[in-house]
């Protein structure tokens, strides 16, 4: 019997975001069953992604998180020349 891929709930608050010409996809997602923490994903206009390590209890937290990475380290901290994990 083949397993089928886990359900994953998407937050309503990731999505494209851009700033200084450059273009990043937030996503924001968890498992439908078991673990009930988000995880934070960004995805840069090449492909490259960055993804923390540690999760959120909420997707508000998780967007927060990606929020303050943008205003402190600017847009720039996400393209894929920058290391592939974050620790929060």
């Amino acid at each position: 019997m083949i397993k089928e891929d886990p359900e994953i709930e998407v937050s309503p608050l990731g999505g494209i975001v851009v700033r200084d010409g450059m273009t990043v996809h937030v996503e924001i997602y968890r498992l439908v069953e078991g673990d009930e923490s988000w995880t934070l994903e960004v995805t840069d206009h090449e492909g490259g992604s960055t993804v923390w390590e540690d999760r959120f209890a909420t997707d508000n937290e998780a967007y927060a998180e990606f929020y303050r990475v943008l205003e402190t380290e600017g847009i720039g901290s996400f393209l894929e020349d920058q290391p592939e994990s974050r620790k929060q």
